[in-house]
């Protein structure tokens, strides 16, 4: 009978242990699970959000580009005919550019009967004149030629560039401080083009307007 009873007294002990090696695993495994999801979650922001919220790292071989330096106008899909020029650094696989469309298109639509505004698109072999042209929702003239970036010094996408009637560089910069161009009084891109059609000096907005934020160009060495 005694030995009866130790017998159900150490399966019940042994059944008690089984129970709780279960259930420590199954909060382990459900744990695990959770810091993956964790994990997956702050992956997923860090790509559509966070990172944008960074500046874009400058590339290695960078050379800066400062205010005054004359910009050529050669090889630009239009005349000048003593405008000032406004280029719209564009890339379509940038969700940064993609979120700027907005507001790039009330500047062309409020300002292009004096400025000659040109989309240089920063993703070459994928689109054509009028596919940018559609996303933009503007006819603005579109150029391929990449090489304006490192031109006037642009190395992240949305940036802008205005090139003065006499050919040189007056604001090379951010268009605003948010990422959706929704603060109106840090539009710099704004600001510096009016600045310009009034014949003032290239208004200082610190290091948020020049400090490069955005997606890296596609065509940049990192």
């Amino acid at each position: 009978m005694h030995a009866r009873k130790r017998v159900c007294t150490t399966d019940f002990f042994e059944w008690c242990c089984c129970w709780v090696k279960y259930n420590t695993m199954k909060k382990l495994l459900m744990l695990c699970w959770l810091l993956l999801l964790a994990a997956a979650v702050a992956f997923v922001f860090w790509q559509k959000e966070w990172q944008y919220q960074l500046p874009t790292p400058v590339p290695l071989n960078y050379t800066e580009v400062l205010n005054g330096t004359p910009i050529s106008h050669a090889n630009l899909p239009v005349h000048t005919d003593g405008k000032p020029v406004f280029l719209h650094f564009f890339n379509p696989g940038c969700p940064c550019s993609r979120f700027n469309i907005p507001h790039f298109n009330m500047l062309y639509t409020r300002y292009h009967q004096q400025v000659h505004f040109i989309t240089v698109v920063m993703q070459l072999g994928k689109y054509t004149t009028t596919e940018i042209q559609d996303m933009l929702g503007v006819p603005v003239p579109v150029s391929f030629d990449t090489a304006l970036a490192a031109k006037c010094g642009v190395y992240s996408t949305p940036q802008a560039a205005i090139v003065g009637v006499d050919g040189k560089l007056f604001y090379k910069g951010n268009y605003n401080k948010s990422r959706y161009c929704t603060e109106p009084s840090s539009n710099y891109a704004q600001m510096a083009l009016d600045a310009l059609l009034k014949n003032s000096e290239t208004p200082y907005a610190g290091i948020p307007a020049i400090k490069s934020y955005g997606c890296p160009l596609p065509v940049c060495t990192k």
